[in-house]
């Protein structure tokens, strides 16, 4: 039993190692962004379901952060104060799906292809669900959730999805960030945002390194039926979500197992609706519930299953046609011993970047902000922009 679990361990950290720098990177990237757009903002840019509204809720949830419980409380947050129900789901999923972290992990775990093929996808599964809601959501059902969401029932992040601390100064954008303000935003929502996903991220690469070191590759190739190649890339897409709602794993944490499941036999549209699922799993459902009632958690969870689906084999038969599906399932996963490479020096130098950005957080007084994350919102301070250098 040590061996094994010593195993999976090694695994683990072998999978983090190789994916440390780019995650800083990609949360550091949407830090900034986020410095920089406040959420009052975005509520006034979502009134309805328009194209318009849809596809600003697409770029601003990009912006965002890419925990999948600060995005669900977030779009409620949206939601009560008047933006668009449709609007605030597209703000959602593009929140988790379209961030700019996630790209940077799947090119750097698993091919630029991915990654290509996670952003094209993102926006037409968003016009999917579109199109569902404007076909089976009634005004009634928007309204009963409503109430519910207006009932102030607490979920995971909702303290995290309140917080504002965005620069609200006149200025350039360089101007804005590199103000002693800008910074300290800056290293608040690097900081905060690491917080909520940490769990995400050390599950996922636990339960990923335990998966490639335990489970033989002849279960995911019967799995996925490999040993059909006509009915894989539709099996793909269908069965690629239950196992992420099975696994519990979301956020960017989910990736690291999406790469275990590509190297077991996982077509690549399978791969893509594993990845997309993270807000369909079972805690998330539960919250989904509380928000807004049983009747509508169903309800999402089967347009987000359509939606999720319909888009991951779309885009496998995009690149089928296209010749960019990957033939050799290469992904790195796991080497056997830490080498002075560009892995190691990128990993060193953003290392001390997240350090420098920590020490910030922490002097200018974010301690208290942490107990904060998970509780109610807290009640309301300073101005958008009053954040201590």
């Amino acid at each position: 039993m040590l061996p094994a679990i010593a195993q999976a361990l090694v695994m683990a950290f072998a999978m983090l190692w190789a994916i440390l720098w780019a995650l800083i990177l990609g949360f550091g990237l949407s830090a900034v962004v986020q410095a920089v757009v406040s959420k009052s903002a975005i509520i006034r840019l979502l009134p309805d379901d328009s194209p318009r509204s849809v596809g600003m809720a697409l770029g601003l949830g990009a912006a965002s952060s890419s925990c999948s419980y600060a995005a669900v409380a977030l779009a409620r947050s949206l939601f009560r104060k008047g933006a668009n129900f449709t609007a605030a789901m597209a703000f959602e999923l593009a929140s988790t799906n379209l961030v700019i972290e996630l790209g940077i992990i799947l090119a750097v775990l698993m091919g630029w292809r991915f990654a290509v093929a996670e952003f094209l996808g993102a926006p037409l599964m968003v016009g999917i669900l579109v199109l569902l809601f404007r076909a089976f959501l009634r005004p009634a059902q928007i309204e009963a959730a409503r109430r519910q969401a207006d009932r102030g029932v607490a979920g995971s992040m909702e303290g995290h999805a309140a917080m504002d601390m965005s620069v609200a100064a006149q200025g350039t954008f360089w101007k804005r960030l590199a103000s002693p303000a800008g910074l300290t935003a800056v290293s608040h929502y690097f900081v905060m945002d690491w917080a909520a996903v940490w769990r995400d991220i050390g599950g996922g690469l636990l339960i990923a390194g335990a998966l490639a070191a335990w489970v033989p590759q002849s279960f995911w190739r019967a799995f996925f039926l490999v040993s059909h190649p006509r009915l894989a890339p539709l099996w793909g897409p269908l069965v690629g979500p239950w196992v992420a709602v099975l696994s519990f794993v979301c956020s960017i944490g989910n990736v690291p197992l999406a790469a275990v499941l590509w190297q077991g036999g996982s077509s690549f549209g399978g791969v893509i609706a594993f990845i997309y699922a993270d807000l369909i799993i079972i805690p998330i459902l539960n919250i989904y519930r509380k928000y807004y009632g049983a009747r509508m958690s169903r309800f999402l969870f089967l347009t987000l299953y359509a939606s999720m689906a319909a888009a991951a084999w779309l885009i496998e038969l995009l690149f089928q046609a296209l010749h960019l599906v990957p033939t050799v399932r290469n992904v790195h996963l796991v080497q056997d011993h830490i080498t002075w490479n560009y892995t190691s020096v990128l990993n060193l130098i953003f290392l001390t970047l997240a350090a420098w950005l920590i020490v910030r957080f922490f002097r200018s007084g974010g301690g208290p902000m942490l107990r904060m994350m998970g509780g109610p919102p807290p009640a309301p301070t300073a101005p958008s922009g009053h954040v201590r250098g």
